[in-house]
């Protein structure tokens, strides 16, 4: 996740249990690019122990040829392009999920990559850009060009995060296409993990926000899978990760005020488990300093009772950036 899942945040997922692989911010590929190094420090400085995959999004061929061939100079363990990208301000310029509306530049541009990239080639796709009748060509594509795993987000690129995921296409691209497939999308907790790869048949799994909220995910599905009754954090464990949280991704020179604000990002995840009413989600968003910040969460948090970190419903306006499906 752009801006949120980097570096710092990966070194704190890897203290919580952490996921068994990596994939990096994406690096926006165009015509004079040069790789960031802030992204590319997280494969450089990985400092999980686990395989690191760099991900990039653009739509110019040749400098996607290039990013490949200079990103292979790298300890990367796949390379992945980002056709899922729900964002206006990606998807506008055609790279992302606006690809999804040009089958025939998503094959261009798959043969282009497949021809220069010597290790696994991977990909991540929504289910259509508005429309998910065009998922069966994308499918096809994805065979042609002999990609070696796919990650499917179960909604279009016009549903956002709006929708209910349909698993079922993850399904439908299980049975389509011989390389693994990771399900992605709506996955908060060890029993939906379970579930979702149930209905699906996929490998693996893809959590983004549902690890944000809940860092202690991937442990509790391990355990889940062992046969073992898995971990369930108590009010003042999740402070800890708050607190944690709050120092790991603080860069040095931003200052307080600025630093809160940037926390916003990741407190917008984690508050739709805190409690159900909204208020603390509608508290946290009014804070300005690191103090008023931590005065909410303890009167929150700090007790032993379990939290399970699953999305409440919260009654949000339609515009709010959490409006939507969770479950």
């Amino acid at each position: 996740m752009q801006d949120v899942t980097d570096l710092p945040f990966w070194g704190l997922m890897a203290r919580y249990g952490g996921p068994d692989l990596y994939f990096t911010e994406y690096f926006r590929i165009r015509e004079g690019f040069k790789l960031e190094k802030p992204v590319l420090k997280s494969i450089t400085h990985n400092p999980t122990g686990k395989p690191a995959i760099a991900q990039v999004i653009g739509n110019h061929v040749p400098s996607l040829v290039k990013a490949v061939h200079e990103l292979q100079q790298h300890p990367v363990a796949a390379i992945d392009l980002n056709l899922g990208c729900p964002a206006p301000v990606v998807y506008r310029k055609c790279a992302g999920g606006g690809l999804l509306r040009e089958p025939a530049r998503v094959d261009t541009i798959l043969g282009a990559l497949r021809e220069a990239i010597k290790i696994p080639f991977t990909v991540k796709t929504r289910i259509g850009f508005d429309d998910s009748s065009v998922f069966d060509e994308l499918l096809a594509l994805f065979g042609k060009h002999q990609i070696d795993l796919l990650t499917v987000h179960g909604r279009t690129v016009h549903e956002g995060y709006r929708s209910g995921v349909h698993y079922d296409y993850i399904a439908r691209a299980v049975n389509a296409l011989p390389c693994p497939v990771l399900a992605n999308g709506n996955v908060y907790s060890a029993a939906k993990a379970q579930a979702v790869l149930g209905d699906t048949g996929a490998a693996g799994l893809m959590i983004g926000r549902g690890a944000i909220r809940n860092p202690w995910i991937f442990h509790q599905i391990r355990q889940t899978q062992n046969g073992e009754t898995p971990f369930i954090p108590k009010g003042y464990d999740v402070l800890q990760y708050l607190r944690d949280l709050f120092e790991t991704v603080r860069p040095p020179s931003l200052r307080e005020r600025s630093h809160v604000q940037k926390m916003k990002k990741y407190f917008n995840y984690i508050a739709i488990g805190i409690e159900p009413t909204g208020d603390f989600l509608h508290r946290i968003r009014r804070v300005t300093t690191e103090d008023e910040l931590f005065t909410v969460c303890e009167e929150y948090l700090d007790h032993d009772q379990t939290m399970a970190l699953e999305p409440f419903d919260l009654n949000l306006k339609p515009r709010d950036v959490l409006a939507g499906e969770h479950r």
